[in-house]
């Protein structure tokens, strides 16, 4: 039978751009459908104007350190509405380059909420489209749990749009996103209290991380509540809310953030019509080849619900395109040693085993650890410290982890990835000659284990 495309994309998004773009670069005749904003949702509402808010918080730290350095300054004046106003010019900046790469690239863009008919067919603004090959890369989308008064609360997505910064703001989750943005809120000068329903917030993080990051932002002043929850949200005559915890007590705020957790994008996608089935969690259930149980229709990114970080859906695009246009160049996505950043404030990178899933899976390990003033607060009254640690295998040497929380923490785990992926021991670290004087060099020069 002949098709009207060889790949038709749902979801201008990381992923979906980059097999469209690839598959086109193949030889494949491509459509991609998007219904909202080209770039999905790291581009409009995630990592970028995420990190841009990040920056903008960070400067409230710079100009309080400046005067250590023999700087004087006048009186500090933020305007959120400049910040996101230059926010939303270089969004749009960004999303005139993701048409460009994928018209340029010979892809078919089509704009609207696309519909899958049956398991080659593709319903789009009143036409109907085939394809030999479907690929659902739709993402994610912020949920907020079903609590009275949830329509007063808002997620990730909306706070990137709010007219005004909010004087007083509970942020509520324990994920990165809750982290990030309690910092971002927090260095731009709102009260801001993070509620988190378990022990400690991170998850899944080193420890040693996790305690460090508490106790650091415990000393910027941030209110940290755990084993805290809302049971219902009320809106004041004043617009103000008001926030009844589980546990009787009342907090009041001008905005409650929820980011507890992310669904699949599915919404009214048709694939009822087809084989396709979903895990137990709601997410669309691929094999390693993201083939869904429906032959002709695969999935990748957020929406299977793997490693939900951009370059990660980068990479499943670029595997799809070239096992279905390329076979020759295919290579399956390695998805061990991810590197990833939190940019709370200070930055979390990691990348490997923490010490807990190195104990879990029966390495006898060694652990290296320093914790230290950074050079830069020397000259300042500041006393934040950076946490740099390595897990390491007794018995071969093999560094298994590498975990750091401090400024540039992502650019300097960044390298230090490479170094894992590629094997290195403690051994290799020992011998590298250090960058001097920088924070990184720490990792090269950590000598004495603390623990095992």
């Amino acid at each position: 039978m002949a098709y009207d495309f060889d790949l038709y994309v749902i979801g201008a998004g990381s992923g979906g751009v980059r097999a469209a773009r690839f598959a086109a670069g193949f030889g494949a005749k491509v459509a991609v459908a998007e219904s909202r904003y080209l770039g999905g949702t790291c581009v409009n509402v995630g990592c970028v104007p995420k990190k841009l808010l990040v920056y903008g918080a960070h400067f409230a730290e710079d100009f309080e350190q400046a005067s250590g350095f023999g700087w004087s300054l006048g009186e500090a004046n933020f305007d959120w509405a400049t910040l996101i106003a230059n926010k939303d010019r270089e969004i749009n900046r960004l999303n005139g380059i993701y048409r460009n790469l994928l018209v340029n690239s010979g892809v078919t863009l089509h704009e609207g909420h696309a519909r899958v008919v049956d398991p080659h067919q593709v319903e789009i603004n009143g036409e109907r489209f085939t394809a030999e090959h479907i690929l659902i890369a739709t993402g994610g989308w912020p949920q907020i749990p079903d609590i009275p008064g949830r329509e007063h609360a808002i997620g990730s997505n909306e706070a990137f749009f709010l007219k005004e910064l909010p004087k007083r703001v509970l942020v509520v989750g324990g994920g990165y996103i809750a982290v990030e943005f309690a910092g971002i809120f927090h260095g731009l000068g709102a009260q801001t209290t993070l509620l988190y329903r378990g022990d400690l917030f991170l998850r899944g993080f080193d420890g040693s991380v996790r305690t460090h990051l508490k106790e650091e932002l415990t000393k910027r002043g941030l209110d940290l509540q755990f084993n805290a929850d809302i049971e219902r949200i009320d809106k004041q005559a004043d617009g103000s809310l008001k926030a009844t915890l589980k546990d009787g007590r009342v907090l009041e705020a001008d905005c409650v953030f929820y980011a507890t957790g992310r669904r699949p994008m599915l919404d009214n996608l048709g694939l009822e019509n087809t084989g396709v089935k979903l895990d137990k969690r709601g997410f669309v259930e691929v094999d390693d080849l993201y083939q869904t149980a429906e032959p002709s229709i695969l999935a990748i990114g957020d929406v299977i619900g793997r490693v939900q970080l951009t370059p990660v859906a980068l990479a499943e695009g670029m595997a799809v395109a070239r096992r279905l246009f390329k076979p020759e160049h295919y290579r399956p996505v390695d998805y061990a040693m991810i590197p990833t950043a939190v940019f709370s404030l200070p930055n979390i990178g990691t990348v490997g085993l923490t010490e807990e899933e190195a104990k879990e899976k029966g390495h006898k390990v060694q652990i290296f650890e320093s914790r230290f003033r950074p050079m830069k607060l020397t000259l300042t009254e500041c006393q934040e410290k950076t946490l740099m640690k390595l897990v390491v295998d007794a018995d071969t040497d093999k560094v298994l982890g590498c975990h750091m929380v401090g400024p540039d923490a992502g650019e300097i785990v960044q390298g230090l990835a490479i170094a894992l992926k590629a094997g290195a021991t403690k051994r290799h670290f020992d011998e590298t000659i250090g960058v001097h004087p920088t924070a990184a060099e720490e990792f090269v020069t950590m000598r004495t284990p603390v623990a095992g």
